[in-house]
């Protein structure tokens, strides 16, 4: 209730499935959008009814790919918001974009609907790496997409994907060298996951998907992207995301902070305080069945739950711990897991002062078996 409140928006359809990605995202031959943003309006109404005395300081329009909104689906859900709730001087209105449907007409309309910040899935740098990731642009077109996103907006990010296929150390450094050239404000830099369910996951388990990186590579390309990052001046404010100073995503930073947001759009997830209980909520994952819920007017969420003070803490060190700012725990809590943050102190991969835990730089790159060392009893 102290760190904010944020609306995440997700639009569920995209172009084609990208291999690695395990998100909520689906590629269908046409989409009603005018059906889709009166969607979006009811949820709004719904969830603001919820929340009526929320101040909103952030909205998030993730996806599946949002760049393929049409500029009035977004000028309807923005005014809906605006007149739904109050919102803070400084809101922040940020739209994830592919660059394969950026277009500077409709960034342009984007900037008048009132998004202020986007956020460019360019993913890698050149056109093999870009063709092997599943990816529909190429390089010459990610670098297009950033200067259209530059143009229109005062805030500009992009994501890069590193520990990919046959990548060596140097392939890597001069490729990120190439990106903190552009001089970017904002940084999302993720190391390749092949995840369960996914293109790439049944890859693997078939024994293809070769050439990715061993864990000493891995932590040679973590070492040079943390020494790049910070030569260029950003900082490495979470565990994938580096930013020049005022310029880090607030509305990430709430679910880092584990503020409250509310998720509208099939399988968007929200964490909302209501009369003192904290509620996690789960929308319907099918685009079809959550549109239909909606429209029959029984809300797009499937489940909404009260966290229990264990659920909450366990969360709050997954997600805070990320933050290079570390986050502050309960003395109870501390007393509790003394065993364990003394093991892992001597080791040098956690910082503790007044009950404020902080993962130290030899403990990023091993941040996971630092948490699950917490979460042990």
């Amino acid at each position: 209730m102290t760190h904010g409140f944020g609306l995440y928006v997700h639009w569920p359809f995209c172009q084609a499935k990208c291999p690695y990605c395990d998100f909520n995202s689906h590629v269908v031959a046409r989409v009603d959008q005018s059906r889709w943003a009166e969607a979006f309006e009811r949820e709004i109404d719904r969830v603001a009814a919820l929340t009526p005395d929320r101040i909103l300081s952030s909205v998030f329009f993730g996806g599946g790919t949002p760049s393929l909104m049409e500029v009035k689906t977004v000028e309807r859900i923005m005014e809906r918001i605006r007149k739904r709730w109050r919102l803070s001087n400084d809101l922040e209105v940020t739209l994830e974009a592919n660059p394969t449907s950026i277009e500077a007409d409709r960034f342009a309309g984007y900037y008048a609907a009132g998004v202020n910040r986007v956020s460019v899935g360019v993913q890698a740098l050149n056109d093999p790496d870009l063709k092997a990731l599943g990816r529909l642009h190429s390089a010459k077109e990610a670098l297009g997409a950033i200067e259209i996103a530059r143009s229109t907006f005062d805030r500009v990010s992009f994501d890069l994907i590193y520990a990919r296929q046959n990548q060596s150390v140097d392939a890597w450094a001069m490729e990120l060298e190439q990106a903190l050239a552009l001089d970017p404000d904002h940084l999302s830099l993720y190391q390749l996951t092949v995840e369960d369910g996914t293109a790439f996951g049944e890859r693997l388990k078939r024994g293809g998907l070769k050439g990715l990186p061993d864990e000493d590579l891995g932590a040679d390309l973590w070492e040079v992207t943390q020494s790049l990052t910070h030569a260029a001046g950003l900082r490495a404010y979470e565990v994938s995301n580096f930013a020049k100073p005022d310029q880090e995503s607030r509305h990430n930073i709430l679910y880092w902070t584990s503020a409250d947001w509310a998720g509208i759009g099939p399988g968007a997830h929200g964490r909302l305080t209501l009369d003192g209980q904290r509620f996690e909520t789960v929308a319907e994952r099918m685009p079809g069945a959550w549109l239909a819920q909606v429209a029959e007017g029984q809300g797009g969420d499937v489940s909404s739950v009260e966290m229990s003070p264990a659920a909450m803490l366990e969360e709050r060190i997954l997600m805070g711990l990320r933050l290079s700012e570390g986050i502050g725990m309960p003395a109870s809590w501390v007393e509790s897991k003394l065993s364990q943050i003394n093991e892992l102190t001597n080791l040098g991969l956690l910082d503790v002062a007044q009950d404020r835990l902080t993962v130290t730089p030899n403990g990023r790159p091993l941040l996971n078996a630092v948490i699950a060392k917490l979460l042990t009893d």
